[in-house]
């Protein structure tokens, strides 16, 4: 421990975001990251706690090291953060940008004080690394001779590709979209995830042996038996992407989109032609409505705002979360708590007030061909007899919002059946794929799944704890021991 009382010389300081009214303009990242002094300033921060409950079950899913390399940000020593930041994380470009850091809702310095800034600490170690050249492809010295089927190119394929890579197995990923990534390609918008950052990391990945097959759809495209055929094991790592439906009365109507579609049609046209003035489904000029909260949400939000739309609207059926936390989330639990996200503080830059309508029930999607206006009702929500949270509806409260453009980001439900049907595997009552965590076989021999195909919908840290645990499973099978982390 370097700085034995830095955390009580150094105010938190966040890696802030450009303006709102600059970042409107653009689909660039947006964070404006601190000098390498501040930065290590923040490092010092970490206190050396007995017991480091940051990367513990109730923080970091890949357990990182968090108290070594924050104390070798503080030291200057950034290539040894480096090595101990990639000791137990594939991709910390991602995670330091995208992930929600329940490290640091886990923080022991955040039961009383702001905690650590260990996701952008994370951000400064990896970025640094690649500016000083301590990035590079380290193809395996040996192959083993086996061949393994990675089926999606998201965070656990890609890191169960890396991983069985390493161990020596030759690694073909196989991607239906144009684009290797998955949801860090398409779900997730250029500000937040800039492509170039992905495609650098695929890049890396291609330099060290492993294969990119885009364009085909697994169970499609080709069959379960065609990829048994070539290879030795496949991993299922396709996330869990059939989206969840709202149908009332008049879902038919034109102009009611899945936010996934809008995301992913957007993205792709800002690749394809650098600009998205022809994106599929455009919010300029329109009144949107977005219906379900969280990280998609705001992105439909953020998104909306760049596309020039004239008024914008977030639904959320359940109440406004708590500013701090409750006795229903204590330290170190992750809490859910109120937070103004770009997306959020972006429209209140934009039309003066925060789009949010929190206790709201969609009844009705009104309108000709195309929807013009969405039927609303208030709700609350009591505890019944046994604690459990139940909804009921507030007479009298209906209401009338204008629409244009409806994007539905409610959520995912499970997997999608063409390739559950062409490897015929075990399929959980949430549909989801039935393998156990840890060992993460199928009910098919040699098929193995990670990511959110088999935990559900869950977050890109997730992913690649999954992804690096099923290809340790992988390599047991593939070759009677493993020494994969």
């Amino acid at each position: 421990m370097g700085k034995p009382t830095g955390f009580m010389e150094y105010q938190r300081r966040i890696v802030p975001y450009a303006d709102a009214d600059r970042r409107l303009g653009d689909y660039n990242e947006f964070l404006v990251p601190l000098s390498d002094g501040e930065r290590r300033e923040q490092g010092a921060r970490c206190m050396d706690c007995g017991v480091p409950f940051c990367h513990s079950s109730f923080g970091c899913p890949v357990d990182n090291l968090i108290p070594e390399w924050n104390d070798l940000v503080y030291r200057g020593r950034d290539k040894d953060a480096f090595k101990r930041l990639m000791k137990t994380n594939n991709f910390p470009e991602f995670t330091g940008r995208v992930c929600p850091a329940p490290c640091e809702t886990a923080c022991v310095l955040g039961i009383n004080e702001p905690a650590v800034t260990i996701k952008n600490n994370e951000y400064f170690i990896i970025e640094k690394a690649f500016a000083e050249g301590y990035v590079s492809a380290n193809p395996p010295a040996l192959r083993t001779g086996k061949k393994v089927a990675v089926v999606g190119s998201g965070p656990a394929g890609l890191a169960a590709a890396d991983q069985l890579n390493q161990a020596g197995h030759r690694v073909v990923v196989f991607e239906r979209a144009d684009r290797p990534g998955g949801l860090l390609m398409y779900g997730i918008p250029n500000m937040k995830l800039d492509k170039n950052v992905v495609l650098r990391r695929i890049g890396i990945m291609e330099e060290e042996g492993v294969e990119f097959r885009t364009g085909i759809e697994v169970g499609v495209d080709i069959q379960a038996e065609a990829l048994e055929a070539e290879f030795d094991a496949v991993v299922l790592t396709c996330g869990s992407t059939v989206p969840r439906d709202l149908p009332v009365p008049g879902r038919e109507l034109e102009g009611i989109h899945y936010a996934m579609d809008f995301l992913t049609g957007n993205t792709r046209t800002l690749l394809d032609t650098g600009n998205c003035e022809k994106a599929p489904v455009s919010a300029e000029g329109k009144h949107v409505i977005v219906i379900g909260g969280g990280d998609t949400g705001c992105d439909c939000i953020g998104t909306s705002l760049r596309h020039g739309c004239a008024g914008l609207v977030n639904f959320e059926l359940l109440p406004q979360p708590p500013t701090e936390r409750t006795d229903e989330f204590p330290w170190p639990m992750y809490p859910k708590l109120l937070k103004v996200d770009y997306g959020h503080e972006e429209a209140i830059k934009r039309f003066g007030k925060d789009p949010r309508e929190y206790n709201i029930l969609t009844k009705e999607f009104i309108g000709d061909e195309r929807v013009e206006a969405v039927k609303t009702v208030r709700v609350q929500w009591k505890k019944d007899e046994n604690g459990r949270y139940q909804m009921s509806e507030v007479p009298g409260s209906e209401e009338i919002f204008r629409a244009d453009l409806v994007l539905l980001a409610m959520g995912f439900i499970g997997a999608e059946k063409p390739i559950l049907e062409s490897f015929g595997i075990d399929t959980t009552g949430t549909g989801t794929v039935a393998a156990e965590y840890g060992r993460f076989a199928t009910s098919r021999k040699g098929v193995f799944s990670a990511g959110d195909m088999r935990r559900g919908q869950s977050l890109v840290v997730w992913a690649i704890n999954e992804g690096r645990g099923a290809a340790r499973e992988v390599d047991r099978y593939l070759m009677g021991r493993t020494y994969l982390p």
